[in-house]
């Protein structure tokens, strides 16, 4: 989530993969409960930028989310995203236990943060 200037992304909770209708509807109701105006989705880019089957199953969640959803939609790549939300949980000396329990959410917050400070160079 971020902030109403969209300057600081915060992480919110994680949605386990499951089935796309449950977590389609999941994702929808959360996003209203908001008042979420975009989604963005970590693109799973590999380390030379190209794309494997990760990216197209992301690209093909998209696509069926886009034709249950008017909210636009944003690919942002996600590479080292987890390895930053890693190191800044280290850093604040968080036991594993949590770590494992926070890291995809902390994650997400690393990608929309990079998102925001896109938009904030743009402006």
């Amino acid at each position: 989530m971020s902030d109403s200037l969209l300057n600081i992304a915060s992480p919110s909770h994680t949605i386990k993969r499951s089935k796309f209708a449950k977590d389609a509807a999941e994702l929808l109701v959360f996003c209203k409960q908001q008042d979420v105006f975009a989604i963005v989705l970590g693109l799973p880019l590999n380390m030379d930028g190209s794309e494997g089957p990760r990216v197209q199953s992301t690209k093909a969640f998209a696509r069926n989310l886009g034709n249950i959803c008017d909210l636009p939609i944003v690919f942002w790549d996600e590479r080292l995203s987890t390895v930053a939300a890693e190191r800044a949980m280290l850093a604040a000396d968080m036991s594993r236990k949590k770590r494992a329990a926070k890291i995809d959410a902390a994650a997400a917050g690393f990608i929309l943060q990079g998102v925001l400070d896109r938009l904030g160079s743009l402006g």
